[in-house]
């Protein structure tokens, strides 16, 4: 059964493709509202039943610089500001602390006055009696919410879990879906997440193995300052968010709620573990016991040791990163974008940022006027349409695998790094040397993220797009 495409209230344009979207997360929902307002013909196939969060349960969740340029360049960031409760731009020193006995001051990452970041949080559970606490939205549902009310309904297809993309008879890729439908269009962009099934069609059947263990978990959970404050913490967690670094282990604190309630997320790897092991989808996440983290975390020091033991309850997640990095996110007229493309450790808490960028730079190329109809050289007119149109679309697609690729596997690479440089705490404490150099890494973890030239960026896209177009289109993709 072929699904047909949706009549919309999009408006009339002279692009002659069609985009379909795999995948109704943010940075999908991103792009179709991108390419829906510049009047490109989108589908968006989402595989649960409605727009949800997934697999955020307890994430300290904040939008770096880097993010919110550009989501103020694709002309989005107040429409989702707007649905966090009116929670604005606001800056957070990050502290490191030891996780051993003393718990001594190791560095402040300082910001910026011209920086923005943005952490909204949502309604979440607490651990100790199971009772939902009020508190600002998350980052991202307020992104879902806002972009969700952009689209046009007719657009949007739940229930849709794509298994596989084929190539049609007339080159063009389809999308089939675990209940037997299938859908032809002439662009799709990947962006179903850090278990992409899309994946599969650039890199091949094994592409699912392409999501590796990366021999960390995280255990999550929430605790009420007044607890906090009944077991007598030398270490004041109320107003910045602080990382306790150890060895082979760390821990995250973020103070939400007016500093009503703690938001710590605790990571532990065992280094022990093969390189091979793989972890089946269904125990990504599994409960936890208060046992099970403190007997990992018995070598640290009071602080550590007062805080975890309000843990009541919690879960584990096995953390997942595409891994090796990919050497395309393009194949054809298929594109991955986000988590499909370079789902990271979420060390530097920049994975969405990324994908944000991803969504900047691939709905700008295939906005460009140089991707249009009426555009197509001489050389190629007496080509089918739909042949045409597709390499005036692969266009786009190349030149957003050359720009933002190498920046993206740059910050997934660079994420794994930061993990290792918060469980490498000295053995001594009074290994000078060691001290200073775990001081110089922490100083610098988000400069290249951060720090990024996105309208230079934005620029050499479109430089390399009008070199690709003056070369002739007829021999680019062949």
């Amino acid at each position: 059964m072929t699904i047909e495409p949706q009549v919309t209230r999009e408006p009339q344009t002279s692009k002659a493709f069609h985009v379909a979207i795999v995948g109704g997360g943010l940075c999908g929902l991103l792009c179709a509202v991108y390419l829906a307002r510049s009047g490109i013909k989108v589908d968006v196939f989402e595989s649960a039943s409605k727009f949800r969060e997934a697999h955020l349960l307890n994430v300290p969740t904040a939008s770096g610089t880097n993010a919110l340029r550009a989501l103020d360049e694709m002309g989005l960031k107040d429409a989702i500001v707007s649905h966090a409760d009116g929670a604005v731009p606001a800056l957070s020193p990050f502290t490191f602390v030891s996780a051993k006995k003393g718990h001594q001051l190791i560095h402040s990452y300082q910001l910026r006055a011209e920086d923005e970041t943005l952490g909204i949080h949502r309604l979440v559970q607490l651990s100790s009696d199971q009772r939902k606490i009020p508190m600002k939205r998350n980052f991202r549902a307020a992104c879902l919410e806002a972009l969700a009310e952009l689209l046009d309904p007719a657009a949007i297809h739940f229930n849709k879990r794509c298994t596989y993309i084929s190539q049609g008879n007339s080159s063009q890729p389809v999308i089939h879906f675990k209940d037997g439908t299938s859908f032809e269009t002439d662009v799709v962009i990947g962006a179903d997440g850090i278990k992409s099934a899309v994946r599969q069609a650039i890199s091949g059947e094994t592409a699912r193995l392409g999501a590796k263990f990366t021999k960390t978990v995280a255990y999550r959970a929430l605790f009420q300052f007044d607890d906090i404050r009944r077991v007598s913490m030398q270490t004041d967690l109320s107003c910045d968010p602080h990382c306790f670094v150890g060895m082979d282990k760390h821990i995250i604190t973020i103070p939400i709620r007016g500093s009503k309630i703690l938001n710590v997320v605790i990571f532990y790897t065992d280094h022990s573990l093969p390189d091979s092991m793989e972890i089946p989808p269904n125990e990504w996440v599994t409960p936890a016991s208060r046992n099970e983290v403190l007997a990992k975390f018995s070598d640290c020091g009071p602080d550590v040791q007062k805080l975890l033991s309000l843990i009541e309850t919690c879960n584990k997640w096995c953390i997942h990163a595409v891994d090796p990095p990919l050497g395309s996110f393009v194949k054809g007229r298929v594109a991955l974008a986000g988590d499909s493309a370079h789902g990271m450790c979420p060390h530097l808490g920049s994975g969405f940022g990324q994908g944000i960028e991803d969504a900047l730079i691939l709905c700008r190329l295939l906005t460009h006027s140089a991707i249009d109809l009426f555009n197509v050289q001489v050389s190629v007119m007496s080509m089918p349409s739909d042949y045409l149109n597709g390499i005036h679309a692969q266009k786009a697609l190349l030149v957003y695998d050359r720009i933002c690729r190498p920046r993206a596997n740059m910050v997934l690479t660079r994420s794994a790094w930061a993990g290792e440089v918060y469980e490498s705490l000295p053995h001594k404490a009074d290994d000078n040397a060691k001290f200073e150099a775990l001081r110089n890494s922490l100083a610098v973890l988000w400069e290249p993220v951060w720090r990024h030239d996105l309208q230079k960026h934005l620029a050499t896209a479109m430089d390399m797009l009008g070199t690709l177009d003056n070369a002739g289109s007829a021999t680019l993709f062949t």
